[in-house]
């Protein structure tokens, strides 16, 4: 049998197996749904796409890269492979392939950076498409004038930085997610980042227009470069924070902001309540609108980045925050001894700026790796990665009760925060199912505890599959049924990413 119809032929294997896996195994994550395509349908979607993008790498059925395009090594909900990897090169790429997907009702995940933890990229268990976005990476115009930008999907938001940067152009892009992050995915899961107390989220106006494919394969221009409008609905929102459940973004145009001067520094705390609390007396002081970043990391998390070995000189081992102050020598002069002030206030034992510029990006390199480090310096153990997000003032009572909680439980941890606007991390260490099962019930009280605080059971993430049973407690049955209307009216198919975001009528039966 040839090497190509071999591939077919596992692939359907595969994903027949772990369907049957889930339907016996966990039945109450995913329900197969009886109009989806199985068996031969599949193989004749596969044929039809190779035949759609007849490049060689375009259309991937080996069993690995099916799994490693539908699970994550940190992510610990149900996962399935998909049974075929789809890398388009265009719009018109993306277009064909849905068409395909409609034609054999075969569901359509996204994937693009593949940093998401709510297992928004896991397969279907009845055999999925995935369109794998990375390969649309291009910058397809720089409007220096304008300070915007315009670029495909899969486009990292580093490289986006270093392109502008590299290119002598002051301006760059301030959404700062994990590292990999694509602005699709950045998109789809409405994310932020350390950069966010000063310059929003993915909800602010950071996207002016996203070009996107729909079920149907129609493709859409949510707007024009202008910088505002009241025309009509603000279609570009409705597809943030939507999980690729309403459409493939293909394009979008970004808002580029100038490069301002900063200057980076850390300040030791006795306790994470006091380091928390400080943070609220700073931001509503005259200077708060100069820090660009207020982050928190506890003393686990800075003892964990002194053992993984990816430093010279050690930190002191206490809770601690990171800042950053921007603007002219004088006004960060003014911003630090304010900030200087209140945390002493607040209990603070030490207060210090980074000596050189190498010395400020290693120590912002350590927040933004800290999940790197937390493995590193627990050899052996796996790690479960959270966040919740709640009002400033609520921050440090969820802080020290999680704090609580965890330790209680003899669970290993680290906490990190970007506590400037009430969103922290908790990454919660474990060996074996028993210990994996008691993480699992410590991220449950955890986000319970968040909701009683007015917050939210995700500040950054997203929903995927791992919050979507949050969602209806949060957001209330009437916004809930709103969503899935809006879902239905664009996918009556149910064709786009099923099984993530919207949470399953059953579960809010069993509540």
């Amino acid at each position: 049998m040839p090497g190509p119809q071999l591939a077919i032929i596992y692939s359907i294997v595969i994903v027949g197996s772990t369907e049957l896996l889930d339907a016996q195994v966990l039945p109450k994550k995913h329900e197969a749904q009886p109009h989806y395509a199985a068996g031969h349908r599949i193989s004749s979607a596969i044929e039809e796409l190779k035949r759609a993008l007849p490049d060689s790498k375009a259309v991937v059925t080996d069993p690995e890269s099916l799994k490693t395009h539908g699970s994550s090594e940190h992510s610990y909900h149900p996962v399935s492979p998909h049974a075929v990897v789809v890398r388009p090169k265009t719009t018109e790429d993306v277009v064909k392939i849905v068409n395909v997907a409609r034609k054999y009702q075969m569901p359509v995940v996204p994937y693009s950076g593949a940093t998401s933890l709510e297992g928004h990229f896991s397969g279907y268990p009845t055999g999925s498409i995935c369109i794998d976005m990375s390969g649309m990476d291009r910058i397809i115009k720089i409007n220096v004038e304008d300070a915007d930008l315009t670029c495909q999907a899969g486009a990292r938001w580093e490289d986006i930085n270093q392109a502008l940067k590299h290119q002598g152009i002051p301006l760059f892009f301030p959404l700062d997610p994990g590292p990999g992050a694509t602005i699709g995915g950045m998109i789809g899961t409405g994310c932020s980042g350390t950069n966010a107390v000063r310059y929003g989220t993915a909800r602010s106006e950071w996207f002016l227009s996203i070009t996107a494919v729909l079920p149907d394969g129609t493709v859409v221009k949510t707007r024009r470069r202008a910088r505002k409008s009241s025309a009509g609905f603000d279609i570009t929102k409705l597809f943030i924070g939507a999980e690729g459940t309403l459409g493939i973004v293909t394009e979008v145009t970004l808002r580029l902001t100038p490069l301002v001067p900063t200057k980076v520094a850390m300040a030791q705390f006795p306790s994470v309540q006091q380091a928390v609390s400080a943070v609220q007396d700073i931001l509503i002081s005259p200077q708060g609108p100069h820090l660009q970043c207020i982050e928190l990391l506890d003393d686990n998390m800075m003892h964990a980045i002194n053992d993984a070995g990816f430093i010279d000189h050690p930190y002191p081992v206490s809770d601690t925050l990171f800042f950053k102050i921007q603007g002219d020598q004088a006004m960060v002069k003014q911003t630090a001894k304010v900030v200087k002030d209140l945390a002493k206030k607040h209990g603070s034992t030490s207060f210090q700026f980074a000596a050189t510029d190498a010395e400020a990006d290693e120590m912002w390199t350590n927040r933004k790796y800290a999940l790197m480090s937390t493995i590193a310096a627990n050899p052996g153990y796996r790690c479960w990665t959270t966040d919740v997000c709640v009002p400033v003032s609520r921050l440090p009572e969820l802080v020290q009760e999680t704090k609580k909680d965890l330790a209680e439980h003899d669970l290993r941890s680290t906490i990190v925060g970007h506590v400037g606007d009430g969103n922290f991390h908790a990454l919660i260490l474990f060996k074996g199912e028993e210990e994996l099962k008691a993480v699992e019930d410590a991220v449950h009280r955890l986000v319970h505890r968040a909701l009683a605080l007015d917050g939210t059971c995700t500040g950054e993430h997203g929903v995927g599959v791992g919050k979507k049973e949050y969602l209806a407690e949060e957001l209330g049955e009437g916004t809930v049924e709103l969503m899935r209307k809006i879902k239905h009216t664009i996918d009556p198919m149910n064709l786009f990413n099923p099984g993530k975001l919207y949470p399953d009528k059953k579960d809010e039966k069993r509540k």
